[in-house]
This record gives C-alpha cells, sequence and structure tokens, in this order.
C-alpha cells in the first residue's frame, strides 16, 4: 500500500469502490478530501448519470465502469470484475460517508479483520440523515441480525464499510438469486447486498469489527432510491425479510469453508 499520513502499512492492497447515479455536485464537495495515497485504487461504478458525473470522473483521471444492471448490487456485480484490492471500501459521495475516516478503517482493516464497518450508532456517533422510520429501521434491522446470527454490530445496514474482496463470491452476494424473489413480489429492483453481507459474514463467524463515523446529511437532500415513502416502505420489508429468510436460505459458507 502507498504511504499515507496516520495510516499503518498493510500487505493487503485496497479499494475504494463509489458508486454514482447523477453526484456532480457530491463530487465536487467530496472528492477533494480524499487522498489519493489513502488507497490503491480508486475505482467508480456509475448508473447512466446525466448530469456531468461521468464527465467529471474522466476529466479527474478517475477508472470508471459503466454500469449496465440496475440498482447498488448491479454497480457492484458491474464493478467486481475490476476490483484489483485484496480488501475493498464501499463509499456513498452524496455527502453521507465522511471522507476523513478512509484512513481509519484502512488501519482498522489492517489488524485482520474480515469486515469492518463504520457504524453511526456507535459510542457518540450520529446520522443526522436518519429520520424517524430510518432510524427505527436500522435500529430493528441490526437488533433482529444480532438476534438470529449471533452478531454485535451496532450497524448491519450501511454502505460505508470495508471487507476482503473475495466474500463477494465466496459468500453468494452477488448472485441474483436470493434477491429476485423478493423484487418480483415486492415489484422493485437493484436489492443492495449490505443486510446479507452482514448476516452471512457474522453466519461464517469471521471477524467483524467497527470504527465509529457520524453520517451527515445528504447534499442534495433527497434520496432518489427512496423518493416517496411509500418506496421506503416497499424497500424496509424487502430488506427485514431477506435478514429473516437467509438463516434458512443460505448454507453455502459453511460448505466452501469460509468459517
Amino acid at each position: 500500500m502507498r504511504s499515507a499520513n496516520n495510516v499503518s502499512r498493510s500487505p493487503r492492497s485496497v479499494t475504494l469502490l463509489i458508486p454514482t447515479l447523477n453526484e456532480i455536485r457530491g463530487l465536487k464537495a467530496i472528492m477533494p478530501r480524499i487522498n489519493r495515497d489513502w488507497v490503491d485504487q480508486i475505482l467508480f461504478v456509475d448508473g447512466n448519470s446525466v448530469d456531468g458525473t461521468i464527465d467529471w470522473i474522466q476529466q479527474h483521471d478517475y477508472e470508471l465502469v459503466l454500469q449496465t444492471r440496475p440498482g447498488i448490487r448491479g454497480a457492484y456485480q458491474d464493478a467486481f470484475p475490476l476490483i484489483r484490492g485484496d480488501l475493498v471500501i464501499t463509499f456513498s459521495p452524496d455527502g453521507n460517508s465522511v471522507p476523513e475516516l478512509i484512513p481509519k478503517l484502512v488501519e482498522k482493516l489492517s489488524q485482520g479483520f474480515d469486515m469492518v464497518v463504520v457504524s453511526r450508532y456507535l459510542e457518540d456517533a450520529k446520522s443526522l440523515d436518519d429520520d424517524a422510520l430510518s432510524s427505527f429501521g436500522n435500529w430493528l434491522f441490526t437488533k433482529t441480525i444480532n438476534v438470529f446470527y449471533g452478531a454485535k454490530y451496532t450497524d448491519a445496514m450501511g454502505i460505508y464499510r470495508g471487507y476482503r474482496t473475495q466474500l463477494l463470491a465466496d459468500l453468494g452476494l452477488l448472485d441474483d438469486r436470493w434477491y429476485r424473489s423478493l423484487e418480483r413480489i415486492l415489484g422493485i429492483s437493484g436489492l443492495g447486498c449490505e443486510p446479507l453481507i452482514s448476516t452471512r459474514v457474522a453466519r461464517a463467524a469471521l471477524r467483524i469489527g467497527e470504527v465509529q463515523g457520524d453520517e451527515p446529511g445528504r447534499i442534495d437532500g433527497q434520496s432518489r432510491v427512496f423518493p416517496t415513502l411509500y418506496i421506503k416502505v416497499k424497500w424496509a420489508i424487502a430488506y427485514y425479510l431477506q435478514i429473516l429468510l437467509d438463516r434458512f436460505r443460505w448454507h453455502e459458507g459453511r460448505r466452501r469453508g469460509t468459517k
């Protein structure tokens, strides 16, 4: 890994993966705060932005994948073959992820953790993006994962985390069969991987760590994934069912020796 102030050296390389969809304002505000030497690769995956995001990424000489499949899972699926790092950090450029926490996350990963989550609820960390529904939902989802899977998360749902890249394949996290039935029933597409990452890493008894980190509000304010309360509730139902059903549906992790 390249040297960086306050970052321990690690024999494992790190990719910063940044999914985008019309994030030009966020990129201009957030990316100047990211030191390229903090990680070994910065890889963008864009879901067909029309606001100048793609041009901005290319003008600043970042690696870019143009997304062909819907949703955040589709972004990971399209980017996975181009991730060079042994470890990957998933990062939101909309203002929710504090870039100055990247060195702290890299340092924690270098201590041998299989996954490290930037927790919005650890100790005195807080989320400025939560409303009453999302605050309760995140508490409920995290509590359920802890009870069902024997974990000790304080925040199991956030995108801002780092983990061994190979876990995406080893734990079947990019396999559409774990998502399509719920997407079809609820009439949605592109369910994210975060709930299943949390459940399967815990179930496989891998080493999990957390670092505390505030979640600022979105730079653009409105969520593009959940533009209405109705859609937000449908996705919440889908994620909760994911968490519950995965206990009974998924057994590959033990057979593949990830435990």
